[in-house]
């Protein structure tokens, strides 16, 4: 199929000034949800479940948001051209990091019903042998209150600057048209790239390993990296189908641009399997007590289902499927693909994290599920939005954005 014929050009755009219908809904649910999650916490003895709820709710849209500041570091490092139109959208996502900081607060409120470790926790009596002697002798000095509010105003101040600093100058660049601000993007993203790397993965650790703290594993922040970055990838090219309209960037992007969101998606589809696959194969292989119960767990009983669920249906299901050069050349088609694995990822971050609240019990639902997923995606789209408001969709005096315009697969 050749791709359509374009004669829209950046010049003819301007901000985008959508009243709040989406907006105003986004927030609404998002309150109701994150307020509905909170009343099961303290108002019900179901307080690990709506814990463990919010946690799955917070790493998934966090986890999005980061990938996409990543993302602009990542592609202004490699002086890519091609996606220049689909940037704002990436620049926009990954300024609603500073909402995060709010929503983080639910998460600490609800914190000794999540981590052992944490004094007072009603988790510690579960605590003994092996796991206990590792928390008190060897663990404790970073597994503790303080050094845990540390680390995250470290991780959080890290993504809010430069999520600040790349946006403001690309914003800036709509009004001036200086050649100089994309210099600025180039020079500052490749020494950004390390702190957000490293930043991303000890979060990941905080978060989520740190569940089962007997459990370590160094490549768990590559893992959660790689599901979130193909997430992100199925965001933007669902926001790029749908994003039609006036001023909408949407109407200039490309069959090109959809063939090379694809390509990306099937190549994270498979970046993902080959860590997960390693990080198994590395536990496997050394068996020692303190990591192989963590995928025993998961592998044998009640859990072995989901677990084979997950290896067919995040990895062997979308990479046949992607594989595919037609389907990644029909946007709409390409967006059905997205939406079924960013529900895949959804109960990949379930698989990671409710196991440590239900242990051999195996997967078992609660509503707070529901409420925490909507209410924590609710207000970060609904504060991305608001990021929108009155700016271009596309970044209008990028001096490459005739270039990627005019892309054509090489």
């Amino acid at each position: 199929m050749s791709p359509p014929v374009t004669t829209a050009r950046a010049s003819d755009y301007a901000r985008y000034t959508a009243t709040p219908k989406l907006m105003v809904p986004a927030f609404g649910l998002g309150a109701l949800g994150v307020l509905a999650t909170l009343a099961g916490y303290f108002a019900t003895d179901a307080k690990g479940e709506a814990a463990h709820s919010y946690l799955i709710a917070f790493t998934y849209w966090l986890g999005i948001s980061v990938a996409f500041l990543i993302m602009v570091a990542i592609f202004h490092t490699a002086k890519a051209k091609w996606l220049i139109v689909l940037r704002r959208t990436m620049e926009t996502s990954a300024a609603s990091v500073p909402i995060f900081i709010l929503l983080f607060l639910p998460l600490l409120a609800m914190v000794k019903h999540l981590y052992p470790w944490w004094p007072g926790s009603p988790l510690a009596a579960h605590i003994t042998g092996l796991e206990a002697e590792h928390l008190a002798h060897k663990q404790h000095g970073y597994l503790n209150p303080t050094f845990f509010y540390f680390r995250q105003a470290i991780y959080f101040g890290v993504w809010a600057f430069v999520s600040w600093r790349l946006r403001s100058w690309s914003l800036k660049q709509d009004e001036t048209g200086e050649l100089e601000l994309t210099a600025k993007q180039r020079f500052f993203s490749p020494g950004a790239l390390p702190f957000l790397a490293l930043t991303i993965t000890f979060a990941s650790f905080d978060w989520m390993m740190s569940l089962t703290p007997l459990w370590q594993s160094t490549i768990f922040g590559v893992y959660y990296f790689a599901g979130s970055f193909l997430a992100a990838f199925c965001v933007l090219t669902i926001v790029a189908v749908n994003a039609q309209g006036a001023n909408l960037f949407g109407n200039v992007v490309k069959l090109d641009h959809f063939h090379n969101l694809g390509k990306l998606m099937l190549a994270f589809v498979a970046f993902w399997a080959y860590i997960a696959f390693s990080q198994f194969m590395l536990v496997w292989i050394a068996n020692i007590p303190e990591e192989a119960p963590w995928y025993g767990l998961r592998i044998f009983g009640p859990w072995r289902p989901m677990s084979i669920a997950l290896f067919f249906g995040h990895f062997v299901l979308p990479f046949f499927v992607l594989l595919s050069r037609n389907l990644k050349l029909q946007p709409r088609k390409l967006a059905v693909v997205a939406v079924y694995i960013l529900a895949i990822h959804a109960v990949d971050l379930y698989w990671l994290i409710w196991p440590a609240l239900t242990g051999a019990a195996g997967p078992t639902f609660h509503w707070t599920l529901l409420t925490a997923f909507l209410g924590v995606g609710g207000i970060s789209v609904g504060f991305a939005l608001m990021q929108a408001r009155n700016r271009f969709t596309l970044p209008v005096k990028d001096p490459y954005i005739a270039e990627s315009l005019r892309y054509v697969q090489p």
